[in-house]
């Protein structure tokens, strides 16, 4: 496990076996009650995409899913992942842990969550197999906590590159919060950060007491 410290946080990092490949990195102010790599299955770990933390009340798990796009054998490899994630929180929430789900999923869940939906249903990121594993965790315990507060607001986590879809509001919203339904009265606020580029994600927040 690769942990250092850098400006008063402990970062924990999970990288991919293949260089600048994927991987996800955790910054703590305080140390974690439990940190572990992966979710204990090769095939997926093996390109580092989640660190589980154990704080007080509650584990958050720090995931990079799986983007589906280059073929079928791809978005095979992400819903599988999914469901591989799906049962390892099902099993925690049997047993009464609170649990945090934070990262890029990949998927956007509903039509609000991006500018096109109609034109993107056959694409990876909003077809129906990928949305459909997102509604099996809400079926399963937990709350897109971000719409769980904002019913009906439009922002977006993510836009292309390609023909200034940022600056034109062409986006897509795929990057969660799901927390358990446990959870929802330490929730204070949950802040998407559009107005911060350097990258085609912006970041994320989640306030809790």
């Amino acid at each position: 496990m690769d942990q250092r410290t850098f400006s008063g946080y402990q970062i924990v990092w999970n990288p991919a076996q293949r260089a600048g490949y994927s991987g996800v990195a955790t910054f703590l102010q305080a140390p974690a009650l439990e940190t572990r790599l992966g979710m204990g299955a090769p095939r997926f770990d093996a390109e580092g995409r989640l660190i589980s933390t154990l704080h007080p009340g509650f584990r958050l798990f720090n995931v990079y899913f799986p983007n589906g796009q280059r073929g079928k054998e791809c978005l095979d490899y992400k819903l599988d992942f999914y469901a591989h994630l799906l049962s390892v929180c099902s099993d925690l929430h049997s047993r009464g842990e609170n649990l945090v789900i934070a990262g890029d999923f990949n998927t956007a869940h509903m039509p609000i969550d991006l500018k096109h939906p109609e034109a993107n249903e056959k694409n990876s990121g909003f077809m129906p197999e990928e949305r459909e594993w997102v509604q099996r965790f809400l079926d399963h315990g937990f709350v897109d906590i971000y719409r769980h507060l904002f019913p009906e607001r439009i922002q977006y986590t993510w836009w292309t590159y390609r023909l200034s879809a940022r600056g034109r509001g062409v986006g897509w919203r795929i990057d969660y919060f799901l927390v358990s339904k446990t959870l929802l009265p330490r929730i204070k606020e949950a802040i998407i950060h559009e107005e911060v580029t350097g990258s085609d994600h912006c970041p994320v927040e989640l306030v809790m007491e």
